[in-house]
């Protein structure tokens, strides 16, 4: 018997005392859900690369079939896992600095209304401005090195972890925010204890926008940012300009593959961390 299960006596519709389990999964259920939740997209994962083998063997130069994928995979490990530690070292300082910045200009904006009045019409003007356009100028500004593409990385994912930030920073009970007034509770008490926790639910919708995002920033800023060519952006650039199509899509690839990995990680990060808009989100 599980270690969750009780046994409990009610009685049935004669009066008769009987035992029942209860506070346990059945034991059946549980593998249904886990096939419930796997198996679709298995399936369709398994349909796409059917189709996708039958078509690139009809047509070898337009896209290589898996086997050419995984050749040139296995057969160059090297080359591809240093340049996938460069792409990820783009995203994890140029995502992460611009993901930081957003959010503590938001607290500032929330904090003080002034800077969002003087600020706000600066990032809308940031955000409808092609940020490979500029990634030749980041270059002459800060050299041929690995700072341009951190900073194209961090403008393309800062606006909208910015708006999902403010939006939850503002996103603030009424009436708890009049007990907190009640309670005399200065600006950093209602910050630490009301507003942050309030804004969590926002700033992980603005986390999933963002890690994706960061891996295309990455990516472009490879592809724009001219300089040192290392970083799977760079490496399909090279591979298109001498039509090497295994070597293009086992770098598409390996991208996909760090961005699912960043979305499942962070799936369950807020799993833990929001354990209560989760079972609010289960009740309605």
């Amino acid at each position: 018997m599980s270690e969750l299960q009780e046994n409990v006596v009610v009685p049935d519709e004669g009066g008769v005392a009987r035992s029942v389990l209860t506070g346990g999964a059945s034991p059946r259920r549980l593998p249904r859900l886990r096939l419930g939740v796997w198996l679709p997209p298995l399936v369709a994962f398994a349909a796409l690369a059917a189709a996708w083998e039958l078509y690139a063997r009809s047509h070898p130069f337009v896209i290589p079939t898996i086997e050419d994928i995984w050749t040139t995979l296995s057969q160059n490990p090297h080359l591809y896992w240093v340049n996938f530690q460069t792409t990820l070292r783009e995203v994890a300082v140029g995502g992460g600095a611009g993901i930081a910045a957003a959010f503590l200009l938001a607290v500032l904006m929330v904090e003080l209304p002034i800077f969002e009045s003087a600020l706000m019409p600066l990032m809308i003007v940031l955000m409808v401005t092609p940020i490979v356009a500029i990634a030749p100028a980041l270059v002459i500004a800060f050299g041929f090195g690995n700072t341009p593409k951190y900073m194209v990385t961090a403008l393309i994912v800062f606006y909208p972890m910015l708006v999902n930030s403010l939006a939850g920073l503002r996103d603030v009970d009424p009436p708890a925010l009049d007990v907190f007034a009640t309670l005399h509770a200065n600006r950093w008490e209602v910050f630490r204890r009301l507003r942050v926790p309030s804004s969590m639910p926002f700033v992980f919708a603005g986390l999933r926008i963002a890690l994706p995002l960061a891996i295309v920033g990455a990516t472009v800023a490879e592809f724009a940012a001219a300089g040192q060519q290392a970083g799977l952006g760079a490496l399909i650039s090279v591979a298109a300009s001498q039509a090497n199509l295994a070597v293009i899509w086992a770098s598409i690839l390996l991208l996909c593959l760090l961005g699912l990995a960043l979305v499942m990680a962070l799936a369950l990060i807020r799993k833990r961390v929001l354990f209560w808009d989760n079972a609010t989100q289960r009740r309605t």
